[in-house]
């Protein structure tokens, strides 16, 4: 291993690990630009696959949460024209509430 392609695994070992550590929801894939996937020719880092992503710059690369792959739980809102996205644990739905208190 060079020490270009050893300073490109510590750096994506310590974005995995301050994800893991900030978020309940596990990474789940590494996302670089297709040149410089090809180019360390790793498939995966640390159990998660690297994903080639022509969206991401050169010399850079995204850690991807597993709830944002899964898309389970997260729904969208809008509250005051300002869209937002909640949350939701397991299958079950928010009950949307009422600006009065009262239950709908």
């Amino acid at each position: 291993m060079s020490g270009a392609e050893a300073k490109n695994l510590e750096a994506i070992s310590r974005a995995i690990d301050q994800h893991n550590g900030n978020c309940p929801f596990p990474a789940a894939e590494v996302r670089m630009n297709p040149f410089e996937a090809d180019r360390l020719a790793w498939e995966e880092i640390r159990g998660l696959p690297i994903v080639p992503d022509p969206e991401i710059g050169t010399g850079r690369f995204r850690i991807v949460c597993s709830r944002d792959i899964e898309g389970e739980g997260i729904e969208e809102a809008e509250a005051l024209g300002i869209p937002l996205e909640v949350a939701v644990p397991g299958d079950r739905q928010a009950a949307p509430s009422r600006s009065d208190g009262r239950s709908p």
